[in-house]
């Protein structure tokens, strides 16, 4: 959103994590030894590890990662 590629969110209390997105934009990737251009975006999430500890945040944006690359399963 407005242009912003990448930024770290504050967690507000009682909250325990927050999802910070950056904007889409066009970036060089190498897919089967040959360099292409994909749309990608950044994400980073912020977590009260009173609450949540990393392996857990980390599982959380595996699970985000899947149902982004793949939008048909949020269907399923």
């Amino acid at each position: 959103m407005y242009g912003v590629n990448h930024f770290t969110a504050v967690i507000n209390p009682p909250h325990a994590t927050i999802l910070a997105v950056g904007a889409g934009e066009q970036r060089a990737i190498v897919k089967g030894g040959k360099i292409e251009v994909a749309e990608m975006m950044s994400v980073t999430l912020s977590c009260d590890h009173r609450a949540v500890d990393g392996a857990l945040g980390a599982e959380l944006l595996g699970a985000f990662r899947t149902l982004i690359e793949n939008p048909v399963m949020m269907v399923v």
